[in-house]
């Protein structure tokens, strides 16, 4: 891969050394594990967290005489996620072998996709706020293959243990180019391109359970200038990982060159532990994994048919999604970020905004009912609130039955008894006052019984706001504050 330098030096980015400022280019080789019934080349389940060596069939164990056979959704839904990647769909691609040995690679190599991948070029759009603003990662291949067992060294002293459950599931790994120049950034492009791909249903994004993982390509320069040596971090499962590893990893290579010393390529690991990463090998090239066409896998090759259908039956997808919530709520563009975060999370908000006020409908989602699910670990498909509460909670704002203050008070009672918002608020007498006659009546009490304040508030007319108060007091909170605000002028002669 020829690497081609596409970004403008920010100096928002640049890391701050003895010898001046340098620059990170970042690129990401993500693998995702396909979402499907069964594995790659075999009919094996994929169902996590099964015992050890349950889902095994004799050609995931690399038994003589066993032959791979592809497994055509899997082959859908790399297509799929192409597509949903803005990216071109190669019609025809090659399985390779990938030789190297590893106890918990059964076959002594791993079916891959090398000079012919399934998915070329495509594009990721990342929103990194006002000093930045949209940035264009590109994605150079997508590419199927599959998965290798998993070791076990913390079961015995002095023995290790092979799972080999995982052998042969599908991967998609999506290559990057080295477009990113910032942890913000990674981090920010682990999560839009999880959320693609859990919209589109071809992976699950779990990546505490290692079906989302990455291996990051560190490496430093001055701004601007060639490229520097990088180091590949393998197999982080965090997006919070993945920034920490790239922060230490820029440091120490910083470090050594203003030192005088030369950054070795090599393979890292990340210790969450202590924050670090540490060599785990010398970098692999291409040539050292002696990849050769599968002898047993013929081309595969699928027609313009194939991909248009695939293409006609994509959901809408998070940036397309987020353009028309703002244009049918008037919502702000932040607000349908967050919204569009996850499917289930902007499905819930249209079903409460629809036919109400998209923006009072955004704030209640987003702050009332996303921070309380927040605080109490749950997500919008746990919540004790449902869409048709919390718009009955905004209808009820809208129509001016209740205040806001009130609302809060509502949405307690509704998120710990349940119940419908209209029938509480009747049941318990919660309505807003809004009959100017009772109003007026108070407010009269309350001049009539504060002679002196009255005086004060003609001379500094920001001290209405201690009246309103008296009345809001008098009323229990249920007094409509517009009315109050507007009689009160009236009677103070504001």
């Amino acid at each position: 891969m020829t690497l081609v330098d596409t970004r403008t030096p920010n100096p928002d980015y640049f890391i701050a050394g003895a010898t001046g400022d340098w620059e990170m280019v970042i690129g990401l080789e993500v693998h995702a594990q396909v979402t499907s019934e069964s594995k790659l080349f075999s009919g094996s389940s994929t169902r996590f967290g099964e015992p050890p060596n349950n889902n095994v069939s004799f050609v995931d164990a690399a038994m003589p005489g066993m032959l791979p056979v592809i497994n055509e959704e899997c082959v859908r839904q790399a297509v799929r996620t192409g597509l949903g990647l803005k990216a071109k769909i190669n019609k025809r691609s090659l399985f390779d072998r990938k030789n190297y040995f590893y106890p918990d690679l059964p076959q002594g190599y791993q079916i891959s996709q090398f000079k012919d991948p399934i998915v070329g070029e495509g594009e990721v759009y990342l929103d990194m706020g006002d000093k930045v603003g949209e940035v264009t990662i590109g994605i150079e291949r997508l590419h199927l293959e599959q998965d290798a067992g998993k070791s076990i060294h913390d079961q015995h002293p002095n023995m290790s243990f092979v799972d080999l459950n995982r052998s042969g599931v599908a991967l998609m790994e999506i290559v990057s180019k080295p477009d990113i120049r910032s942890s913000a950034e990674a981090r920010a492009y682990i999560t839009k391109l999880r959320t693609i791909l859990r919209y589109l249903g071809t992976c699950d994004g779990n990546m505490e359970q290692g079906s989302l993982r990455a291996d990051i390509n560190v490496s430093v320069r001055k701004p601007g200038g060639e490229f520097g040596t990088r180091c590949e971090i393998k197999n982080i499962n965090s997006v919070r990982f993945a920034g920490q590893a790239i922060e230490y990893e820029a440091r120490r290579q910083i470090d050594i060159l203003e030192d005088g010393g030369e950054v070795v390529q090599q393979t890292r690991l990340f210790d969450p532990k202590t924050g670090e990463t540490r060599s785990m090998r010398s970098k692999e090239e291409a040539h050292d994994y002696r990849y050769f066409p599968d002898p047993d896998l013929l081309p595969l090759e699928f027609d313009d048919a194939l991909i248009e259908e695939l293409a006609q039956n994509l959901p809408e997808l998070p940036d397309e999604k987020q353009a028309r919530l703002m244009a049918d709520y008037g919502i702000t563009k932040y607000d349908a970020g967050v919204l569009v975060a996850s499917r289930a999370s902007a499905d819930f908000y249209e079903s409460v905004a629809k036919g109400r006020d998209g923006k009072l409908a955004a704030n209640w989602v987003i702050n009332d009912l996303f921070g309380r699910l927040s605080k109490e670990g749950l997500d919008v498909r746990t919540s004790p609130v449902d869409a048709g509460q919390l718009g009955g909670i905004v209808d009820l704002i809208s129509s001016g039955d209740i205040s806001g203050k009130i609302a809060k008070e509502l949405f307690e009672i509704v998120w710990s008894e349940g119940g419908n918002p209209a029938q509480i608020v009747e049941q318990r007498g919660m309505k807003q006052v809004s009959d100017t006659g009772a109003i007026e009546k108070i407010v009269d009490e309350i001049i009539a019984a504060n002679p002196e304040q009255v005086g004060k508030v003609k001379d500094k007319p920001s001290m209405i706001g201690w009246f309103v108060g008296q009345v809001m007091k008098a009323t229990q909170g249920k007094a409509n504050p517009q009315a109050v605000n507007k009689i009160l002028r009236e009677k103070l002669g504001l």
